[in-house]
C-alpha cells in the first residue's frame, strides 16, 4: 500500500478518513490485542492529553504513554464543538468577506479535531482494537455530518464566491490566489450550487458512504484474521527456506499451536509460501484463502458493501452533474476524464498481457519437461516463475534476501536523501511510541535546521492492516510565520525476525520501503504557507510520483554496492549478483503489470457505472469485467472487489491507476539522474523545489515540467517494464 491523507476542513475531505497514502493475521481478532490506548490503562483518564493546549514532548510528538482509549470520545466531542464554533464565527461575521476573515479563518478551522483524528486514525490502521473500531463506526457519521454542514452552507459559499468573483482586485499573491481558486473549485464539487433538497440528499449520501467504507475496512481486517494454514507434518514444508519455516513456527507458537507451522494471507507470509512450497495442494489452499476473502458469506463478507458503496457514489456523482463517479473523480486529476484514462491504460494492457502469456508458456514448458501432468494454475505462478528465474538467471530469492537487512536498507534510504539534499537523521530516544519496535528520528537540514520528525513502523502484526503506507500526525504550514514542521510516519508489514536475528527483506520489500519513504519526504520537505497546498497534496495520479521516483535509487548499483551487505558475513553484495538482479529486473513483469492493470480496470469499471447500472452480484460483475478485457485465468487482479480497500475503504476510488500514471512520470523523471549522475546537484535541487517542497502550489503538470523541463512520454515507462525494446539496446 502504497493509501488518503488527513485533510484539513479546508480541503473538504472534511475529517472523514484516516491520513494515509497507499495497501498481520492472527487466529485472535484485532479486538483481543493491545493498542496505544491500553498503554495508558493505569493512567488517570480524566487527564485527557488531547484537551491540553500543548504537548510537552519532543517536537510536539503525540504523548502515546498518556493516551487511553477513553480519551478519544471526549476529545472528538470537544473538537467537533470547537469546529462548529469556529465555523459559526466565520459565517455569522457581519463584516464583508475578506481573505483574512474567510479563507485564512477556514485554514485555521478544525485544528483541535485534526490533532486527535491524526492519532486515532493512525492507530485504527496500525494498531487497532475493539474500542477503536467501535469508535470509528460511531464517529464516522458525525464527522461526515460536520463536513456536510460546512461544505453545503450557503453563507460560507457566498463569502467564498464573492472573493472569487473579485479576486483580480484583491491584490493577492500567487499562493493566495491558488488557495482561493482551490476553495472555490472544491466547494462547487462539494455541492455548493445545489438546491436545498439536493443538498439534503447529498449529505445523506456522504454519511452513508462514510459508514460503509468503515464497515468494508473492518470486514477485511476480520477476513485477514480468519484464515490460517496450519501444518503439522514437517514433510509439507518441503522447499521452504529455513527462515520461512522459522517464521511459520513463530506464528504457530504465538497462536497457541504446538509442534506446528502457521501461514497466513499476510503478504510477508503467503508470498514466500507460494514461491517455495513444493506441496501443490497447500499452495492451492492458501491461494484460495487469499483470493476468496470477502466472498465466502458470513458477517465479514464484503460483496454487499462494494455494491452499495458503488451505487451511492454513482448517485452522488449524478447529483453533482457527472455521468458517473469516475468522471467526477478524474475531473481534477492529470488524466482529466475516463476516455483519456482508458486510452492510456490500453496502451499498456495489450503488451503486458502478451508478455504474461509468454511467461505462462515458459512455465508450462518447464512443467511438461519435469513430467508434470497438469496445466499451470494461478497458485502455481509464484512457484514456477521462481524456478524459471533460478534456471535463467541463477537467482535464489533466499540468497538475495541475505543482502537486504532492514537496518541497512533504511540507512540507505536516509543516506540517499543526505546525498541529494543534505538531510540528516537523528534518533529521538525519548519520543513516545504506540507499540514497542516503532522508531523515531528527527530530520535536519545540512546546517542543523529542524525539518520534521519521522516514525518508522516496519513489522506485521494482527492489529495492523495489510499493505504499506505513509501518514501524517502533523502537517506543515507557515500561516502565522512560525513554520510548523511536519510529523510523519511510514508503515510496512515485514515478517518479524526471531529474537536476535536481523530482519531480511526481498527486493520488492526494499523498493516498498524506498517508495513509502518518498511519500514521507514529500511531507517532510514541504515549504508552503497555507495548509491547503502544503505537504502531500495534489491529484492522486501525481502524488505517487515523489514516492515512485525514489524507488529508482534503491536499484542503483552505487547504492547497492555501498549499503547492501550480507547479514552474516558483512560481504558487500557482489557485482555479479547485482548484474544478475539487473538482468532479471523485468522478469515476470508481464504478470506484475497484468495483475496491477486488471485491478485498475476493475476499479474503473465499478466507478464508470450510473446509479441504475450497479450490479446485484459483485462476483458476477467482476467476472464479466475480466472476461471483457481478456484476462488470463492463471492471474487474478492484484485486488478483487471484496478486498480492494484502496478503492472501497481508502482514497483511491477511480484512482488505483495512479501508480501506473505516476510511473509515466517517474520513468521519465529519473532519466536526468541516470544521464548526469545519481546525485546531480542541479536536478536534485529542481526535484526538491518543484516536487518534494512544492505541495500543490501549482497544477501537477506545471510542477513536473518545471522539474524536468519537458512533458513526459510513455516510452520510458514501457521500456522500463520491458514491454518494448529500449532504443539503447
Amino acid at each position: 500500500m502504497k493509501p488518503v491523507f488527513m485533510a484539513s476542513v479546508a480541503s473538504l475531505a472534511l475529517l472523514t478518513a484516516c491520513g494515509q497514502v497507499d495497501s498481520g493475521t492472527d487466529s485472535n481478532t484485532a479486538a483481543d490485542q493491545a493498542s496505544a490506548g491500553d498503554v495508558a490503562a493505569d493512567a488517570t483518564v480524566a487527564a485527557n492529553p488531547f484537551l491540553d493546549a500543548e504537548w510537552n514532548t519532543p517536537f510536539g510528538t503525540p504523548p502515546f504513554d498518556s493516551i487511553a482509549n477513553e480519551h478519544y470520545a471526549p476529545a472528538f466531542d470537544a473538537g467537533i464543538a470547537e469546529s462548529r464554533a469556529e465555523f459559526a464565527a466565520i459565517v455569522e461575521n457581519t463584516d464583508a468577506p475578506t481573505y483574512e476573515n474567510t479563507i485564512i479563518a477556514m485554514e485555521r478551522l478544525g485544528s483541535s479535531l485534526s490533532r486527535v483524528q491524526s492519532v486515532f486514525y493512525a492507530l485504527a490502521s496500525a494498531h487497532t482494537n475493539e474500542t477503536i473500531q467501535s469508535l470509528s463506526r460511531e464517529y464516522s457519521p458525525q464527522f461526515s455530518a460536520l463536513g456536510n454542514e460546512i461544505s453545503l452552507d450557503s453563507r460560507l459559499w457566498e463569502r467564498i464566491n464573492t472573493l472569487y468573483e473579485t479576486r483580480d482586485s484583491l491584490g493577492l499573491d500567487a499562493d493566495q490566489l491558488r488557495v482561493l481558486e482551490l476553495y472555490h473549485r472544491d466547494f462547487v464539487r462539494a455541492g455548493a450550487l445545489l438546491n436545498d433538497e439536493d443538498k439534503t440528499r447529498l449529505a445523506e449520501l456522504n454519511t452513508q458512504i462514510s459508514g460503509l467504507t468503515v464497515a468494508y475496512g473492518q470486514n477485511l481486517l476480520a477476513e485477514n484474521n480468519a484464515y490460517e494454514l496450519v501444518i503439522t507434518d514437517e514433510a509439507d514444508l518441503a522447499g521452504l527456506p529455513d527462515g520461512i519455516r522459522a517464521a511459520g513456527a513463530r506464528e504457530a507458537e504465538r497462536r497457541g499451536y504446538e509442534n506446528s507451522w502457521v501461514f497466513t494471507t499476510s503478504r510477508s507470509s503467503i508470498t514466500p509460501f507460494l514461491t517455495f512450497a513444493e506441496n501443490r495442494e497447500l499452495r492451492e489452499d492458501i491461494y484460495n484463502g487469499y483470493v476468496m476473502r470477502g466472498f465466502a458469506g458470513g458477517d465479514s463478507d464484503n460483496q454487499d458493501e462494494a455494491i452499495e458503496i458503488s451505487r451511492l457514489r454513482a448517485e452522488r456523482a449524478q447529483l453533482l452533474g457527472f455521468a458517473n463517479h469516475a468522471s467526477y473523480q478524474l475531473e481534477t486529476r492529470m488524466a482529466q476524464n475516463p476516455e483519456n484514462l482508458s486510452d492510456f491504460l490500453n496502451q499498456i494492457w495489450e503488451p503486458a498481457l502478451a508478455r504474461a502469456r509468454e511467461e505462462r508458456d515458459d512455465m508450462q514448458a518447464m512443467i511438461d519437461a519435469e513430467g508434470g501432468e497438469f496445466q499451470l494454475a494461478a497458485w502455481d505462478w509464484w512457484y514456477y516463475s521462481e524456478k524459471v528465474r533460478q534456471a535463467r538467471y541463477s537467482l535464489n530469492e533466499e540468497e538475495v534476501r541475505q543482502y537486504f537487512v532492514l537496518e541497512n536498507v533504511r540507512n540507505a534510504a536516509f543516506e540517499v536523501a543526505n546525498r541529494l539534499w543534505g538531510l540528516t537523521f537523528h534518533p529521538v530516544e525519548d519520543a513516545q511510541v504506540f507499540i514497542d519496535g516503532v522508531e523515531v528520528w528527527e530530520v535536519r537540514e545540512a546546517d542543523g535546521t529542524h525539518v520534521g520528525v519521522f516514525y518508522g513502523d516496519f513489522f506485521a502484526r494482527p492489529t495492523k492492516r495489510g499493505g504499506a503506507w505513509m501518514n501524517s500526525f502533523r502537517g506543515q504550514q507557515n500561516i502565522d510565520g512560525e513554520n510548523q514542521r511536519p510529523i510523519v510516519g511510514n508503515y510496512l508489514n515485514l515478517s518479524p525476525p526471531a529474537e536476535g536475528d536481523p530482519a531480511l527483506m526481498s527486493f520488492n520489500e526494499v523498493s516498498t520501503l524506498f517508495h513509502e519513504f518518498g511519500h514521507a519526504l514529500h511531507g517532510l520537505l514541504s515549504q508552503q504557507r497555507y495548509p491547503r497546498i502544503a505537504g502531500v497534496t495534489g491529484p492522486r495520479d501525481y502524488t505517487e510520483f515523489p514516492a515512485q521516483i525514489y524507488e529508482h535509487w534503491a536499484a542503483a548499483p552505487e547504492v547497492m554496492r555501498e549499503f547492501f551487505t550480507h547479514a552474516e558475513t558483512g560481504e558487500t553484495i557482489p557485482d555479479e549478483l547485482m548484474e544478475r538482479l539487473q538482468a532479471a529486473a523485468n522478469f515476470n513483469q508481464g504478470f506484475a503489470t497484468t495483475e496491477y492493470m486488471a485491478a485498475s480496470l476493475l476499479d474503473l469499471a465499478w466507478h464508470s457505472l450510473g446509479p441504475d447500472e450497479i450490479p446485484e452480484d459483485a462476483l458476477e460483475f467482476e467476472t464479466r469485467v475480466l472476461d471483457d478485457i481478456g484476462m488470463m485465468e492463471e492471474i487474478a487482479p492484484r485486488y478483487r472487489s471484496t478486498y480492494f480497500s484502496h478503492i472501497f475503504a481508502g482514497g483511491y476510488s477511480a484512482g488505483y491507476y495512479a501508480y501506473i500514471w505516476s510511473n509515466l512520470l517517474d520513468a521519465d523523471g529519473f532519466i536526468p539522474f541516470r544521464e548526469n549522475g545519481l546525485y546531480d546537484e542541479t536536478y536534485a535541487q529542481r526535484l526538491r523545489d518543484n516536487v518534494y517542497g512544492a505541495g500543490g502550489i501549482r497544477p501537477a503538470l506545471d510542477l513536473y515540467v518545471s522539474f524536468r523541463g519537458q512533458e513526459p512520454t510513455i516510452e520510458p515507462l514501457l521500456e522500463g517494464r520491458g514491454l518494448i525494446e529500449s532504443d539503447s539496446e
